[in-house]
């Protein structure tokens, strides 16, 4: 990278780089230092001139002649760290105080800290720098905010798209962010808890496979060269799973990375995380309160409390919750009875009542949409809606009570879907004529009916298997729902985005240069003596300002019979 593509800070980094090789000091050094302590647990447990190592970034360094102030960010936290020059330095050589750590050091920079612990008259605790190490020199300055001198905040690293896609910046200067993940870890460790309590076995599926089964979805499609065969990235891991209790486990789970090439937005990400756990000898109605028992330990395990905020809702995902059935709910919300209702009944009510349906969509399907536009929403608190037209569920064993329906759930919370569930179906003729009628759907343009039969799937099945009951819950969107994200992106380290260029020629504004382009970005266009006075800088800052934004391309200025006119360039 050329030095004309680097910021002004970038330039002295790397100057501050090479001048630390030249003293001798080895910026990026290949060595194991021995931290013994954590910023928290200095802070739980202090102990009067205890003796630490600690280790991590310089997030604050206020020089103070021969005596200065820092704060150092490890994996636990912050902790305030003090510098004396006769301390570091006892000899006559000052160089390691009044060159490395005044002038070298930046903000960002990993170093290694030996001291001890005291109190400042404030009472803050702090470590006592005895002997600090470099290990490893930050080259680009954090995107740290700034603090006026009347405590307003400036220059926060919140836009979205740049936090996504720098997620390891944002991790660092947005701490609450961190918190996400770790509440994420919980999640998983509770339920794999909850599942080994009950000596049910986590196992792994494949994610290439030979047919994209198990759920009604859009696939990605690659090619394995050596088998010259097509091969699909799993969109479920249901069918395996099953054939696992084919083979003789009585539970079996699985937390399964799922893919599907379909839309993104706020709840959605075309790589999201499922867990499916399947127990045998068990119905739905037994795995309605296994799923409530597991949400209770979860919820609980994550945050202390079975209740949780989310939005403009208070959340209680304390056991037992209510069970309505798919039919009481659309009559509930509509006033419309589905109970024997043809597919062209339902689609002339659709149309009726502003549903957008079309000809490809079956009786299962249109039921699907009068839920979803009518009545999901409804559902804030966890609510098991039960009882599924048999046209919506190809895998579901079909309801002991009513043969027009399937023993099947799904669990709502703030009008979403967090689980589905069935009774599973395990007679294996009963099984294939469902694919069949599947795959006649998707002829007819179904884009959500199942384009694939898994015979092999068939095989296992007629190997026999025992009565059965599955879930699968989406992880992330139940870790939004319990850390009070609105949107998926917030919760996945790194959520899909959009090609980044590289290569092209960057951009970095200067703050009197943001200030100015930040106003015409949204305006667009405007006249320069209105610009001028929005932006309130003197008159030297404000022409040094617009001059580098013309040079860089960025704006233009044109003449008007009325007035000078500034141009965003798009």
């Amino acid at each position: 990278m050329s030095t004309s593509e680097l910021s002004e800070q970038e330039v002295q980094r790397r100057e501050a780089l090479n001048r630390l090789r030249d003293l001798g000091i080895e910026p990026y050094p290949a060595a194991l230092y021995p931290v013994d302590h954590y910023s928290s647990d200095i802070k739980e447990n202090y102990e009067e001139g205890k003796k630490v190592v600690i280790a991590g970034r310089i997030m604050r360094k206020k020089i103070q002649g021969k005596a200065s102030f820092g704060e150092i960010l490890d994996s636990k936290g912050r902790i305030q760290v003090y510098f004396n020059r006769d301390e570091i330095c006892p000899d006559e050589d000052k160089t390691l105080y009044n060159e490395v750590f005044k002038k070298l050091l930046d903000l960002g920079d990993f170093i290694g800290i030996e001291g001890e612990l005291f109190k400042t008259q404030m009472g803050e605790i702090t470590v006592r720098v005895h002997a600090f190490t470099m290990l490893s020199k930050s080259l680009k300055p954090l995107p740290l905010p700034k603090t006026d001198a009347e405590g307003n905040v400036h220059d926060a690293f919140t836009n979205p798209e740049l936090r996504y896609r720098q997620r390891y910046a944002d991790l660092v200067v947005n701490p609450h962010v961190k918190e996400i993940f770790i509440k994420r870890t919980k999640l998983f460790n509770a339920m794999r808890e909850f599942f080994n309590a009950r000596e049910y076995i986590e196992v792994e599926t494949p994610i290439l496979q030979p047919i994209a089964g198990g759920a009604a979805a859009r696939p990605f499609k690659t090619h394995h060269n050596a088998l010259d065969i097509p091969l699909y990235m799993r969109i479920a891991n249901e069918l395996y799973l099953k054939r696992l209790i084919v083979g003789g486990f009585e539970g079996v789970y699985e937390f399964s990375k799922n893919f599907r090439n379909e839309g993104m937005d706020r709840t959605h990400n075309p790589e999201f995380t499922a867990m499916e756990i399947y127990v045998a000898y068990k119905d739905y109605n037994w795995m309605m309160e296994f799923t409530e028992q597991l949400l209770e330990h979860t919820a609980q395990a994550v945050n202390g409390t079975t209740k949780a905020t989310f939005g403009e809702h208070n959340i209680d995902f304390k056991a037992p919750y209510p069970r309505v059935t798919m039919r009481e709910s659309i009559l509930e919300f509509t006033g419309f009875d589905i109970e024997g209702k043809s597919e062209e009944h339902l689609r002339g009510w659709c149309e009726s009542n502003g549903i957008e349906v079309d000809d490809t969509m079956g009786r299962g399907k249109l039921i699907d949409e009068i839920f979803g536009e009518k009545c999901e929403g409804n559902y804030i608190q966890p609510t098991f809606i039960i009882d599924y037209p048999k046209e919506m569920s190809p895998l579901c064993k079909e309801h002991r009570e009513d043969s027009s329906l399937t023993e099947r759930f799904e669990l709502m919370v703030c009008g979403k879907e967090i689980a589905n569930a069935y009774s599973e179906l395990n007679d294996p003729i009963d099984q294939r004529e469902r694919f069949e009628e599947q795959l006649k759907l998707a002829e007819r343009g179904d884009d959500e009916a199942s384009q694939f039969i898994d015979y092999d799937f068939l095989r296992a099945l007629e190997y026999g298997m025992p009565p059965t009951s599955g879930l699968g819950i989406g992880i992330d969107r139940l870790v939004m729902f319990l850390t009070n994200n609105q949107s998926i992106q917030e919760v996945l380290f790194f959520p899909q985005m959009k090609p980044e260029k590289f290569g092209e020629k960057k951009v970095e504004l200067n703050d009197n240069e943001k200030v100015i382009f930040d106003i015409i970005s949204k305006e667009k266009s405007m006249a320069l003596d209105e610009l001028k006075e929005r932006t309130g800088l003197s008159n030297k800052k404000w022409d040094k300002g617009i001059k580098a934004l013309g040079k860089l391309g960025l704006t233009k200025v044109t003449k008007t019979d009325d007035a000078l006119i500034v141009d965003l360039v798009e």
